[in-house]
């Protein structure tokens, strides 16, 4: 496990894309979860994971959001063609037509988006899994608490792609978020800080706070 608090050049490579743009946006609205496609002994431990992501950020969840009713859609597939499927899901996902093709021909278990206030704050995200793989056997917490961790901030798409952002304590232990991406994303919900940004000096000052936050 991370034993140090992330420096400057680390959150810089978190938040830089693949373009080496910095960008920064997180939500700036409480975050409204709806979950689809599993069992009802999934949903506590899914929900409780969501929420604890985002009490670890200082974040806020709600049962309603006056203009979007749910803000955080979570979809579980067993196969990509099964979005084509869902009544309406063209106008929630414009680009499906091209998009499954992709999808299917890369065999990817997992396809984010979000959508964006004027201001560039995150407003909406929506998250598909298919659950094969390694995703068909990860316990739903850790499950859950990956795929928000992931949505709570614009990351880099390569951010997590060599290293999870949850660690596993002890031998056979529990699974729990990365110190270093705990203190991050406390950090990064300061009410001090802007909800977007591409200054890439914003690393610094996420930093400072992050080293605060680090335990």
């Amino acid at each position: 496990m991370t034993s140090h608090a992330p420096d400057m050049a680390e959150i810089t490579r978190l938040f830089t894309d693949e373009e080496g743009r910095f960008r920064f946006a997180r939500w700036s609205r409480p975050i409204v979860p709806v979950i689809f496609g599993v069992s009802e002994d999934s949903l506590p431990p899914l929900k409780g994971a969501i929420e604890s992501v985002v009490l670890t950020a200082g974040h806020k969840l709600s049962d309603m959001d006056p203009e979007l009713g749910a803000n955080l859609m979570i979809f579980f597939l067993n196969d990509w063609k099964e979005l084509s499927e869902v009544e309406n899901m063209d106008q929630l996902v414009p680009e499906l037509p091209e998009l499954l093709p992709r999808l299917q021909a890369a065999q990817a278990d997992q396809y984010r988006f979000f959508r964006f206030e004027r201001d560039n704050s995150i407003r909406a995200a929506f998250i598909f899994l298919r659950m094969r793989g390694p995703l068909a056997t990860m316990p739903a917490t850790d499950l859950g608490i990956e795929q928000m961790v992931k949505t709570m901030l614009l990351w880099s798409p390569r951010a997590f792609r060599e290293r999870s952002p949850m660690a596993r304590v002890g031998e056979g232990g529990e699974t729990v978020l990365r110190p270093d991406i705990s203190a991050l994303l406390s950090a990064a919900y300061d009410p001090v800080l802007p909800d977007f940004s591409e200054e890439e000096t914003l690393s610094l000052r996420l930093m400072a706070r992050a080293g605060q936050y680090f335990n």
